[in-house]
């Protein structure tokens, strides 16, 4: 038996004690459950540690199944440390058999190097079989890198077979393959917000999923009490990363979409472009302020006369004005500003009582807030009213000078509904419905919000999301080259005022991983034609294979680049433009394409990575928007081994072989 397979069977060994020692914790955090609430000293003690305990069985319990360890560090010290996804010990109190990722002691696994040491003699990595559910004998071999200063840099074949693995299914985690600059993002000063300018393939959508783990171990109660939210651009997006944030032990995170997480209502109409723009333009927050608040009258024409018993109390109106324009000067939430005005004008009566009558108790209080000349006044000069009201106001008759003519056209009602609860709201509507509901009660913030595809957001998405993280931070992810809608951002700095993080920091990645080569530089051709100055992606990977079709018959063609694919190993993404989608999809389907096939319209890609990419007709997807370059950007970019051109039509000019 050679030194290797010596070793081999040492790390079986240790990882079959790991799985041991992991069966022994979630046993034993079953049975806390069953005994944990009678150690509390109070009811409410116990049905608070009752919770605790049953979410981290749940947790135990809902673990996927996988390998416990891929790497190993051994030190100058003496110490080894193994490094996983989660921390396992025998007991708490003894030394870990596995140390999460997340730990301190783990950070040296991703940043030391020959130049730097960091104190550590080897690295070790280990490979995995293929979709290895864990067994002890998918541990088939393991690469040992000897850290000395001033030593050789040396490439590892097993991280470099493990980040260009073929992707089939959802995506994966990344704790195995963290490279040092995105290490340096995901363990980021916890409490600051981050805005990642990444080209594609650099792994910016993990690098945020992982620092949202790396956040929920460091500051487990402030992010877990206000809660953490995941933001993506559309259902597709969401379902292919579910898996990871479980994957490195974290569950309960909510991933939705923004159009999901701002939903007072079901979209039922949809905008033209032009008011569209109009509804996500910026300028719309001062058109919803005014509105709102116009309703508040800030001179009261009359006095206020309280009976009480046989006697009238009595302000004057001047003296009303004057708690009126406090209280608009103060600028509190809609709702709020009405029951300060109450309050501060109750108390104005209960003065002048106590001056004629002695000490008014707080059931007098009470009684003379609920009183119905009290509310009257309220209601004149603060009346109640609902985000719904407001807007139906402004779209009935907009005239806010702010916009011009032909934008108040665009958005104004073509037929008025007889009433805001028989509206048909579109998705802008909803968008502006946050704003109100916003400046109407103030909403809960989250301790942190990761955004993906940020740069497709308008200013008035941005601030439903700079509203929910008022008092969290925020990890900001997306890549100005991308931007597809008619509002895409065209400088981050700009884009994170709008979220209410002007001063984040901005740090790009360009160094790719997954998308070969070949591919980023047929995609930086575009570069030029893009209205986004960012700079060029580059990739560590010299493979991958670029391959232009011409043809008469597209469909024909499309199959045959489709069989051709499928003799490789990995997922096949078919990409073309949205009108082209139906047939495309029956040509494929006519050629038996399995499971491991997916048709999409180009509009339906952002975020998505397939082996092998099959683009029909690229003309048309640019032909197909204003930003149809922006969008060919994007699909070029979704394949990480293999990319090929389909086309009938004149390719356009960037894509010509040179």
């Amino acid at each position: 038996m050679t030194s290797l397979d010596l070793e081999l069977v040492r790390e079986r060994s240790h990882h079959d004690a790991c799985r041991a020692a992991l069966t022994r914790m979630t046993e034993d955090v079953a049975e806390q459950v069953v005994t944990g609430e009678d150690t509390a000293a109070s009811g409410a003690d116990a049905e608070a540690l009752g919770r605790h305990l049953r979410s981290r069985a749940k947790e135990m319990r809902e673990q996927p199944p996988g390998p416990l360890f891929f790497g190993r560090l051994d030190r100058e010290d003496g110490q080894t440390h193994h490094i996983g996804r989660r921390r396992i010990a025998e007991d708490p109190a003894a030394p870990p058999l596995v140390v999460d990722w997340r730990a301190p002691v783990s950070r040296a696994y991703y940043q030391a190097g020959a130049h730097d040491p960091q104190g550590v003699l080897r690295r070790r990595r280990f490979g995995w079989a293929p979709q290895s559910r864990g067994a002890s004998e998918d541990l088939t071999a393991l690469e040992d890198e000897h850290l000395t200063a001033g030593g050789a840099v040396t490439v590892s074949a097993l991280l470099a077979g493990e980040i260009e693995r073929p992707r089939v299914g959802p995506m994966r985690d990344i704790a195995a393959t963290i490279q040092p600059d995105q290490d340096d993002l995901v363990r980021s000063e916890p409490a600051a917000s981050l805005c990642v300018q990444g080209a594609p393939g650099t792994g910016k959508t993990a690098v945020g999923l992982h620092r949202a783990a790396y956040l929920l171990y460091t500051h487990p109660q402030r992010i877990r009490r206000s809660g953490l939210l995941v933001l993506g651009p559309h259902r597709a997006f969401l379902s292919y990363i579910s898996e990871v944030l479980p994957a490195l032990g974290e569950t309960g995170i909510r991933q939705a979409t923004l159009d999901e997480e701002i939903a007072r209502h079901p979209v039922r109409a949809e905008d033209g472009e032009a008011a569209a723009l109009v509804k996500h333009d910026a300028r719309m927050a001062r058109v919803l302020h005014r509105a709102l608040y116009g309703r508040v009258d800030p001179a009261p024409a009359a006095d206020l006369a309280v009976p009480d018993g046989s006697y009238h109390w009595r302000l004057p109106a001047a003296l009303l004005a004057e708690i009126v324009a406090a209280v608009r000067e103060e600028a509190p939430p809609y709702a709020t500003g009405r029951e300060r005005v109450r309050a501060r004008v109750v108390r104005a009566l209960q003065l002048r009582a106590e001056r004629r009558s002695g000490p008014m108790g707080a059931a007098w209080a009470r009684r003379i807030e609920r009183a119905r000349a009290v509310t009257a006044f309220l209601d004149a000069c603060w009346p109640r009213t609902s985000p719904e009201e407001v807007l139906a106001g402004v779209l009935a008759d907009p005239s806010d000078p702010v916009l011009t003519e032909a934008e108040r056209a665009a958005i104004r009602w073509d037929r008025p509904p007889r009433s805001y609860r028989s509206a048909r709201w579109t998705a802008a509507d909803l968008v502006l419905l946050d704003e109100l509901a916003g400046l109407v009660e103030r909403p809960e913030s989250y301790g942190h919000v990761v955004v993906d595809e940020a740069q497709d957001l308008s200013p008035m998405q941005c601030r439903a999301i700079a509203r929910r993280t008022a008092f969290g931070s925020l990890t900001v992810l997306g890549d100005l080259a991308q931007g597809t809608t008619p509002w895409a951002a065209r400088s981050w700095r700009e884009q994170l005022a709008h979220l209410g993080k002007a001063e984040a920091p901005v740090v790009p990645l360009t160094l790719g991983h997954r998308v070969p080569a070949a591919i980023v530089d047929l995609a930086n051709r575009l570069l030029p034609h893009l209205g986004a100055d960012v700079p060029a992606g580059r990739s560590v990977r010299r493979d991958g294979e670029v391959e232009v079709r011409r043809t008469t018959d597209l469909l024909a063609a499309t199959r045959e680049a489709v069989r051709d694919a499928l003799a490789r190993e990995g997922s096949v993404g078919v990409i073309t433009a949205d009108g082209l989608a139906g047939p495309v999809r029956e040509a494929v389907r006519a050629c038996g394409a399995g499971e491991r096939v997916t048709v999409l319209p180009a509009t339906g890609v952002k975020g998505l990575e397939f082996d092998h990419v099959v683009v029909v007709e690229p003309a048309a997807i640019v032909a197909a928007e204003a930003r149809g370059a922006n969008r060919l950007y994007v699909v070029l970019t979704r394949a990480v081994s293999r990319l090929t051109l389909v086309h009938a039509a004149e390719l356009p000019g960037w894509l010509r072989p040179e």
